[in-house]
């Protein structure tokens, strides 16, 4: 299992974006293999890194990629929706910078065990944290059919959601879905021929919502961010690379709420208790280079937005 790599998207561009102080406090949300959090901890002297990761395994690797910075850094093994509670049990009330990368690690993806990807065989697990309860095993299998179409539609955006999730209630009846590739079989069997002949994987989309659904990401990115934002220091920022519509259209909206006034019409004037406490770091949205394209299949679908405290 140790010779997964870990490719972090829009490095160079994250970390320039996040502009590091030597002596800064900075979070790295989603700490995976450590590539990130890696070039922060290279420009701190007097700084620290707090990173937060849920998975055991991640840790593990990430340590061994920090090897040497070990004053630099504080792992904390849990979910970033805990951002808040976590660093104020540390004495920490504001910080300089924090990033998220919200792909699923490389590794995670790749070993078949995780369950994770439709391009392996293995048990339907999906959990990012290996001792949560729920896991895509018991959404499959458990999950009524109303459930399972909504899941589809909302999570995955899948327009085949009624005749999946028809098909998945089929096929558990006569025994129970246990693997990513009988799950794979039972998506092929429910779509039409047009669409298996189309370029891409008949499974993507189902994969994405369950995914999602066992790991609660949508609700925990939105609270993870408000207080995030609300942690920064004058000056600090929020960086955040999405890898689907969804979770960017959380943090845009986001960013739009805490970037803009919503001012009543014909104010002769804006009172300073009105005036906004942030703004965007880049109007547009930054994607990967071509360079970073050719090098790196997963950073297609990778979009960046930054926030700063005014």
């Amino acid at each position: 299992m140790d010779n997964y790599k870990h490719y972090s998207v829009l490095l160079n561009e994250s970390i320039e974006m996040l502009n590091i102080k030597e002596d800064g406090i900075y979070v790295d949300c989603t700490l995976g293999g450590g590539g990130h959090s890696l070039e922060i901890v290279k420009k701190l002297k007097n700084g620290h890194l707090y990173a937060f990761d849920q998975d055991t395994y991640a840790i593990s690797k990430a340590r061994t990629r920090l090897e040497g910075f070990e004053d630099k850094y504080t792992i904390i093994n849990t979910n970033f929706s805990n951002i808040k509670s976590s660093l104020l049990d540390l004495g920490i009330e504001h910080v300089d910078g924090i990033i998220y990368d919200l792909g699923v690690s490389s590794f995670q993806f790749d070993i078949p065990e995780r369950g994770f990807s439709y391009r392996f065989d293995g048990p339907l697990d999906m959990r990012m944290d290996q001792n949560a309860n729920l896991s895509a095993y018991d959404v499959i299998n458990d999950y009524s059919e109303n459930e399972l179409k909504r899941i589809l539609y909302e999570y995955g955006e899948e327009k085949f959601a009624p005749s999946i999730a028809r098909a998945i209630v089929k096929a558990r009846s006569v025994k129970p879905i246990e693997t990513t590739f009988e799950l794979v079989e039972v998506i092929k069997k429910a779509l039409p021929a047009s669409v298996l002949r189309k370029l891409g994987h008949p499974a993507k989309q189902t994969f994405q919502a369950l995914r999602i659904e066992v790991n609660g990401e949508l609700d925990v990115l939105k609270n993870s961010l408000e207080d995030a934002i609300k942690l920064l220091n004058i000056g600090g920022r929020v960086v955040v690379i999405t890898f689907q519509s969804l979770e960017d259209r959380i943090v845009k909206q986001m960013f739009k709420k805490y970037t803009t006034l919503d001012v009543p019409k014909g104010l002769p004037f804006i009172p300073d208790y009105m005036k906004v406490e942030y703004k965007l770091v880049n109007n547009k949205v930054i994607l990967p280079s071509e360079k970073e394209l050719d090098e790196n299949n997963r950073s297609h679908s990778a979009k960046m937005r930054g926030i700063e405290k005014l």
